[in-house]
């Protein structure tokens, strides 16, 4: 098959937008975002009953755009699936049916959904690939001290494996070949660590395991938490509000926005100085963590994430780790190129495609 001529179409479904774009081998050709009103979504009692609606939205943006359908692959962001393997999955049944029965409602679900229903118009094949509940830890990592509560595998699989890879290849070396501690810093922060191809230990970026980020509280003294917990003064459903949305940076300083906290951090401004600079720290003890995982063995560290178009933050935590190896900054996040990039790579024979069966993870506890 002539790379050149390889027409991939990617669907990313997020909370409030539904991301399309349209690729010609790696080149991005079309890109258009659906924005979806809150107003409009609070019709759906259940995400899962958007799927017609987006469905719907996106062939006509797809019409309107004057699109020929003739598309060699559909590529969507994976969901949240039972913990398996990374890498590229052709969407089947079982795919389609833990996503719709997942534990965990998110629009992401809907994303292997629209492009099995879009692959079976256009007669090509669908995938998804690295979705956000990539499981390659080692099985210490998995235990937490309570037998009742098993960590979990929940971070940014798809841009952490993609910027490896690259990086992999600007140095002329696979991503096999390398040791990588990789740091996503977005609303959640996850940090992983990368040996030979597979993420071995990795933080729970969404429920509250490892560094605070701007939106998420992280790891927190267990015995407090509890305490807060059955202090009367708040619902469960408030306790993880303050976890996952309200918590880190949003809960010192009632703002989430890295940016205008950098400026003032600048200019010497308390608490917003104080603040960061603790988050940042709470960030590289975990890159601290990630290099026992490695045993000090790290060719490189990998930041990444929108916090990394930030030098302040990025000045603040090379201070801190750049002892441990070689500081590589890929700033942003380009969620829809690396989808793009695995279809590519799997319809050119360079990524196995993989079959989608979680009950083959062994490394958990």
């Amino acid at each position: 098959m002539n790379p050149t001529v390889m027409r991939i179409f990617v669907i990313n479904p997020g909370s409030t937008s539904t991301k399309l774009a349209l690729y010609d081998g790696r080149e991005q050709i079309w890109k258009h975002t659906l924005s979806h009103s809150v107003s409009e979504l609070e019709k759906f009692h259940h995400v899962n009953e958007q799927l017609a609606y987006r469905m719907e939205m996106m062939e006509k943006a797809i019409d309107e755009a004057g699109i020929d359908k003739k598309f060699d692959a559909v590529i969507a962001r994976g969901g949240l699936l039972k913990p398996t393997p990374g890498g590229v999955y052709l969407i089947d049944e079982k795919i389609k049916n833990d996503l719709i029965h997942s534990p965990n409602e998110h629009a992401c679900n809907l994303g292997a959904l629209m492009a099995d229903i879009l692959g079976a118009e256009c007669n090509c094949p669908a995938f998804i690939a690295d979705p956000e509940v990539v499981d390659e830890r080692m099985p210490e990592a998995a235990y937490t001290g309570l037998p009742e509560i098993d960590r979990q595998s929940i971070f940014h699989a798809l841009n952490s494996k993609a910027v490896s890879r690259q990086y992999a290849a600007s140095i002329g070396k696979r991503y096999e070949d390398l040791n990588l501690i990789v740091v996503h810093l977005g609303g959640g922060i996850s940090v992983g660590a990368h040996c030979h191809g597979q993420v071995i230990d990795n933080n729970d970026a969404l429920n509250g395991d490892g560094p605070f980020s701007p939106e998420r509280a992280g790891t927190v003294p267990a015995v407090k938490l509890a305490e807060l917990c059955y202090s009367g003064k708040y619902t469960l459903a408030e306790i993880k509000k303050k976890l996952v949305g309200r918590g880190g940076l949003a809960g010192y300083l009632g703002t989430s926005d890295v940016a205008l906290i950098a400026e003032k951090a600048e200019a010497g401004e308390e608490p917003f100085a104080k603040v960061l600079d603790a988050m940042i720290y709470s960030v590289a003890k975990e890159v601290g963590a990630r290099s026992v995982s490695l045993r000090g063995k790290v060719d490189a560290i990998i930041l990444t994430g929108g916090i990394a178009h930030s030098k302040l933050c990025v000045d603040k935590l090379k201070y801190w780790i750049d002892f441990i190896a070689p500081v590589i900054v890929r700033a942003g996040e380009d969620e829809l190129g690396s989808l793009a990039y695995n279809a590519h790579g799997a319809l050119c024979g360079h990524f196995p495609i993989r079959t989608y069966n979680p009950e083959c993870v062994t490394n958990n506890a």
